[in-house]
């Protein structure tokens, strides 16, 4: 059974930093690419940045600059560097498992965490 378990959310300032962790069992998670999604109330999930089984990245044009993906494969976790928040950033966070397709896509992802929720105040 594949679960994945995001932590590290929270309320920040703007212009403040966090970074999320997500840990992957029951796979292979060195052979897993993975992505962080976030949804905002009312809206469909939108793709944040995504990081391929070889390290290569990918990143929405709202992040790019201040987000970061990065994995460590010893510890089956993905992570999201995320600095110079701003309010637009308030949303829950979510990571996945990249099944097939293009990363941009949720439909792409067949396994999901819970969601941690990221609170950015002006």
């Amino acid at each position: 059974q594949v679960q994945l378990v995001e932590s590290g959310g929270g309320l920040v300032q703007a212009g403040g930093s966090l970074r999320l962790s997500c840990v992957v069992s029951g796979r292979t998670f060195s052979r897993s690419s993975m992505a962080w999604f976030r949804q905002f109330p009312g809206e469909e999930r939108e793709f944040v940045a995504a990081i391929s089984y070889s390290g290569s990245t990918s990143y929405a044009d709202s992040v790019k600059g201040r987000f970061t993906i990065s994995r460590d494969n010893a510890k089956d976790t993905v992570y999201l560097q995320m600095n110079s928040l701003k309010p637009e950033d308030t949303a829950v966070y979510y990571c996945a498992v990249h099944y097939s397709g293009s990363y941009s896509y949720p439909s792409s992802f067949n396994y999901w965490g819970q969601g941690t929720q990221v609170t950015v105040s002006s």
